[in-house]
């Protein structure tokens, strides 16, 4: 059996050997990776052309039944061009607009009829998406953007109530064409780690954005929670000077799944940490931060059920997406995932010390479920929830700087670790290597 210390000695000579990888790979499985890369068909990530304050303002927002229609009204600063379709599984409609900033009341109400809510945020970096969420089959009966006095718009969503076999043929005629099959490859993402890089990279992912708010309690939302959280690790960890650090997201945008694990592979990281903080509505004293790493088999039906969370993310959105493609690479990509998720499990436990020593822990901190955002194949990656948004002692902590300061702390603290126990594996596997030339 090959020990934890031995697989960072042969991560480390690797790494050496090969450095231009970036990863614990041989040529053979970076290759490899890139095929899996490609056939995922996952484009790089996009730069965001404006600021947020240049967008329209969104900045009143109405919902009335009247009927067997349902009616939801928005003001904005200008007119902007707006499409609408209906998807079914789970039934909603969708609504496509230019990028918006959304200035709404949180008291706003969000429910009428067979509409049972409504979410907004922005989608790309030119687009926004107004979800509309049904409790019953509907179809558009009309989408509107008009010009108003003062210069302002109106945008107007009315939907009417529908069979089911009317809304399954409205939301089929919606469902793009499948892609031609083209003989040529599809074009890879260029790295986008500069040359000559020497740090360690690490992205930092903070759940959420955009048009995802994730776990919602009163006016607050996870994403919020978790920017602020990952913009805070990301400013101690580059004071130290050790380390390059790249944020999946610094706003508040939306990204898919894959566009998440394809950036850090994109990026060459060393460590991928992905940051979310929980609620559970009917489980208000459960409390507490845990560490996950990927598995194929959950080890508690709790994890299970929050990766079943999360991986819902992208629909939050509207996207229909499924997981992996699988079977890419054969053994040698099966090879290359499970060295990754040993050092996945070594530095998750490291997280657990650390942040056990400074922060309230679940009484099971350390699991492990089929998370989506865990599967890159070469990027050791783990995920922390801070603690439940449903337990009014953790939503208090979760906001304070207080104890945000102790946790990014205890964190870097992990990452510090982790990385001087390769170092040290590395200097060992040098040392054995002398010993054996004399």
């Amino acid at each position: 059996m090959v020990t934890t210390d031995g697989m960072f000695q042969l991560f480390s000579q690797i790494r050496r050997a090969d450095p231009g990888l970036g990863r614990g790979l041989p040529r053979r499985l970076a290759a490899l990776a890139l095929v899996f890369a490609a056939v995922l068909g996952v484009a790089p990530l996009s730069a965001e052309t404006r600021s947020q304050s240049e967008y329209p303002v969104a900045t009143d927002a109405r919902i009335e039944q009247s009927g067997d229609s349902v009616r939801l009204t928005m003001m904005l600063s200008s007119k902007v061009e707006a499409n609408a379709w209906v998807q079914a599984s789970p039934d909603r409609v969708i609504v496509e607009m230019p990028s918006t900033n959304f200035q709404i009341q949180p008291s706003a109400k969000k429910a009428a009829g067979f509409v049972s809510g409504y979410r907004y945020g922005l989608f790309t970096a030119d687009k926004a998406r107004i979800i509309i969420d049904l409790s019953q089959p509907a179809v558009i009966a009309k989408t509107e953007t008009r010009l108003v006095r003062g210069g302002f718009g109106e945008l107007t969503i009315e939907l009417r109530k529908a069979t089911r076999a009317e809304f399954l043929a409205e939301a089929d005629k919606a469902k793009p064409s499948p892609p031609a099959v083209v003989a040529t490859p599809m074009p890879l993402p260029l790295p986008t780690k500069p040359a000559g890089e020497a740090r360690r990279t690490i992205m930092i992912d903070p759940g959420h954005g955009g048009i995802d708010p994730g776990a919602m309690v009163a006016s607050i939302a996870e994403k919020s929670v978790v920017l602020a959280f990952g913009k805070a690790l990301k400013d101690q960890l580059e004071a130290s000077g050790r380390y390059r650090i790249v944020m999946t997201r610094d706003d508040d945008r939306f990204l898919s799944l894959a566009d998440r694990v394809q950036a850090g592979r994109n990026e060459q990281a060393d460590l991928f940490i992905s940051i979310h903080a929980d609620s559970l509505v009917q489980s208000q004293d459960v409390r507490g931060a845990t560490v996950y790493t990927r598995s194929e088999r959950a080890t508690d039906a709790e994890a299970a059920k929050l990766a079943a969370k999360e991986n819902e993310a992208d629909a939050a959105a509207g996207l229909e997406t499924s997981e992996e493609v699988q079977d890419v690479a054969g053994i040698l990509m099966d090879l290359a995932r499970r060295e990754t998720r040993t050092f996945s499990g070594v530095f998750a436990r490291n997280l657990v010390d650390k942040l056990g020593a400074s922060v309230k822990m679940h009484k099971i901190p350390l699991r492990s479920a089929r998370f989506w955002v865990l599967s890159a194949p070469d990027v050791p990656s783990v995920l922390i929830e801070l603690g439940y948004m449903s337990s009014p002692k953790d939503a208090e902590l979760l906001n304070s700087p207080e104890w945000r300061g102790k946790a990014v702390s205890a964190v870097a603290s992990a990452i510090d670790g982790y990385f001087a126990r390769e170092r040290a594996s590395v200097g060992q596997a040098a040392s054995q290597a002398v010993e054996n030339r004399q």
